[in-house]
């Protein structure tokens, strides 16, 4: 896909990933306390992706980081359910369907670690993330689950898969 590589996170990816998880919270006016912005494992994601049943993948064009996503068994999730986590482009890369290249390959992830349903955790402001996560047949809950402690999202999407 014009360039763009698509592999798992390396221990060097830490400070690039959590400036562009910050940035974009910025961008979209909901860097505030209970979200990723100051949740400290964003600054660890390497560390925190080593967790069983977890990965991370990481978009880079011309050796430069622009992006990623993850699946990740969250505190509190009942059996079988796992997170799409910190799925996050910059500017320039969005529009080209990278991010959905990064659903699909996290779904696949899911279903051959064992997961029967993928939930996630988002804000009205990223509406059109919200509306590719639509796309996949995510459906929205009237509530979260588990404990993921990013008591800010106030939008849970759940999908069986």
């Amino acid at each position: 896909m014009n360039g763009i590589n698509i592999r798992t996170i390396l221990p060097a990816d830490n400070q690039a990933l959590a400036a562009i998880v910050r940035n974009t919270l910025t961008e979209f006016g909901v860097n505030k306390p209970g979200t990723v912005f100051d949740d400290p494992t964003t600054d660890h994601l390497f560390e925190l992706f080593q967790q069983p049943n977890s990965i991370y993948f990481v978009a880079e064009r011309n050796d430069e980081i622009v992006g990623g996503a993850g699946i990740y068994p969250s505190n509190g999730l009942p059996p079988g359910v796992c997170e799409l986590v910190k799925m996050y482009l910059i500017p320039s890369v969005r529009g080209m369907g990278l991010g959905q290249q990064l659903i699909k390959q996290c779904i696949e992830f899911a279903r051959s670690a064992g997961y029967n349903q993928v939930y996630l955790e988002s804000f009205p402001e990223l509406q059109k993330a919200l509306r590719v996560y639509e796309k996949f047949g995510f459906e929205y809950l009237d509530g979260p689950m588990g404990n993921t402690g990013h008591y800010a999202c106030d939008r849970w999407m759940l999908l069986k898969v």
